[in-house]
């Protein structure tokens, strides 16, 4: 039996099973005519051709009663989208942000987690924010899915109705690692929720250039530990030389602040030998020249 940890669970299940009984009806009635029809109106059982005439009354039933079942189907489609529009005005409110290949979340006091926590019972508001492509925002057990587009703000809101643990994915195909960006929302109760609000680790805690790395998703494609993923290595980086590959042409480089800041601004102009080029998106729009200096000093320090 599959989860049902939201209290708009049950109304998205109903509208489903309503609209696959209505769909497994027509099916197998249609069928069935279709095949009666095969043996019925056969060569071996009409061997002379008969006109048939049109029916009024049939053209009027198989009109009027599939719009019927259509407008069933949208009625219980709508009801179940209708609460969606507005959050209760004293939902928590969490941000939620979605890049190249991780979610973040970012509570009100601005402590930043790489997973969701929520109290039971409660609404809880999710404001959607992508930091690159198109993402998805989908819960399973919750039968909750919105898109996080560039540029747009969408949001959505939730009352979870059981404790424990459950799967966010993203929905929506972003690139190389879509499969690999997941996510959890745990449902504590009130007084866990609590304890942990008041002791989950602020990001004030560690270097600020790691908190960068961390919020922009960098270390989903880079490792701290001398690893390969999908780019290289962050451990040991500065101050080495690499092969890249510019305009097509091979040449020798020094990794320095000019270097890591034309890569995170133009990360396709060199592109290290060995790897691919155009998984990486531009951050100059989205990392100041103040934050690039905090990441470039904290890999600095990674060796």
């Amino acid at each position: 039996m599959r989860t049902s940890a939201s209290t708009f669970a049950e109304g998205v299940d109903f509208s489903l099973y309503v609209i696959t009984g209505i769909s497994v009806f027509f099916l197998i009635g249609i069928t069935v005519v279709m095949v009666y029809f095969v043996f019925r109106y056969s060569k071996k059982r009409n061997p002379v051709p008969t006109n048939i005439e049109g029916s009024n009354t049939l053209e009027v039933l198989w009109t009027v009663i599939p719009v019927l079942l259509v407008m069933v189907m949208f009625y219980f489609g709508w009801m179940g989208y209708k609460p969606l529009l507005k959050a209760p005005d004293d939902a928590i409110v969490i941000d939620a942000y979605g890049q190249m290949w991780k979610f973040s979340f970012e509570y009100p006091d601005g402590r930043l987690t790489d997973s969701l926590v929520v109290p039971f019972g409660k609404p809880v508001k999710i404001n959607l924010h992508s930091r690159d492509v198109l993402h998805s925002f989908f819960i399973p057990a919750f039968r909750m899915k919105e898109d996080m587009v560039p540029g747009k703000n969408n949001f959505l809101w939730f009352e979870a109705t059981q404790e424990g643990r459950f799967d966010i994915l993203c929905a929506e195909y972003c690139g190389q690692l879509h499969s690999y960006m997941l996510s959890s929302v745990t449902v504590l109760s009130e007084a866990d929720y609590l304890h942990w609000l008041a002791n989950v680790p602020n990001i004030s805690d560690e270097h600020p250039g790691l908190s960068l790395l961390k919020q922009n998703a960098c270390l989903t494609c880079h490792s701290q530990d001398g690893s390969k993923i999908i780019g290289p290595s962050f451990k040991g980086i500065f101050g080495r030389t690499e092969i890249v590959e510019t305009d097509g042409l091979e040449r020798e480089i020094l990794i320095d602040e000019e270097y890591i800041a034309r890569s995170i601004k133009q990360p396709n102009a060199d592109i290290v030998q060995g790897y691919m080029k155009g998984l990486m998106v531009s951050y100059e729009t989205v990392l100041s020249d103040d934050q690039i200096a905090e990441i470039t000093d904290y890999l600095k320090k990674l060796k």
